[in-house]
């Protein structure tokens, strides 16, 4: 091998090693099933919201003023 491919070869031997290690780990996906979860209730949040303000702003915009 050249001198080169060393580290290389070292550095995907680690990679390797890592993905091994994860894989064993049931408990290493759970973060990313918190994080969905988070981000869908902040979506529904946002568009609770936006309904409020437009129904609001319909209503404030319906009342009648006299003249």
């Amino acid at each position: 091998m050249f001198s080169e491919i060393h580290p290389l070869a070292f550095m995907l031997r680690v990679l390797k090693d890592r993905f091994a290690a994860l894989r064993e780990d049931k408990e290493a996906g759970g973060i990313v099933e918190y994080v969905i979860v988070v981000g869908l209730m902040a979506a529904a949040a946002i568009a609770i919201v936006a309904i409020i303000v437009n129904k609001t702003t319909s209503a404030a915009n319906n009342i009648q003023m006299g003249s």
